[in-house]
């Protein structure tokens, strides 16, 4: 007699195969980066030192503007015939190169350019917000630009010259880049990091 076959359920059923298992191959994650730690920042002097500096910064731009009124705004009869108004930026400067003379040049030229070199000293030690190169000379050329147009249509023998302000304007720079800009830092230290300098703080994702 044949026993009888083992169906569907029955306890006669046949061993399982084994189930094959995929290893884990999934990359761990990278480590966070280490944030760098912002620069430090310089210490200043303190608020007694910067407010003496600042007041005789005042009295500075005050005998300033005294000097440069009484070489700018005194009325000049004897120059009338002489003076014309220049609206062409290298002209007087083309007219002051091509003189015989090397001394009257130099004093023309010169003066001019030291003219504007206090603007460049002083002007950073009054506020943070009128140090740098092209705030300077933003600065200086907008006031020279005032007293050519006070000299050219009030002041008797004295005229407008656009070169002038180039001049007053480039002495104001030099006068920033040896010692304004030094001196700037030094009394008023830079309290942020540069623009270019900030990291955005990144955003986690869901």
């Amino acid at each position: 007699m044949k026993p009888a076959a083992a169906g569907p359920g029955g306890a006669g059923k046949g061993v399982a195969a084994p189930v094959r298992t995929v290893p884990d191959v999934t990359e761990p994650a990278a480590a966070p980066q280490p944030k760098q730690p912002p620069e430090p920042v310089r210490p200043g002097p303190g608020r007694f030192v910067r407010v003496l500096v600042t007041l005789l910064a005042i009295a500075g731009m005050v005998a300033f503007a005294v000097v440069l009124a009484g070489l700018t705004l005194e009325a000049s009869p004897a120059s009338v015939p002489l003076t014309h108004n220049n609206l062409t930026p290298g002209r007087s400067i083309e007219n002051y190169l091509n003189q015989p003379g090397f001394v009257d040049t130099v004093k023309q030229l010169g003066g001019n350019i030291a003219l504007g070199v206090p603007f460049g000293i002083l002007l950073p030690l009054l506020s943070r917000r009128t140090r740098g190169f092209l705030r300077v000379a933003f600065v200086t050329a907008t006031t020279m630009l005032l007293v050519e147009l006070v000299q050219g249509a009030l002041i008797t023998g004295r005229a407008f010259d656009i070169d002038d302000v180039v001049l007053n304007t480039s002495g104001a720079l030099i006068g920033y880049l040896l010692l304004g800009r030094r001196l700037g830092r030094a009394v008023r230290p830079r309290t942020q990091p540069r623009w270019w300098q900030r990291r955005r703080t990144p955003v986690a994702s869901d």
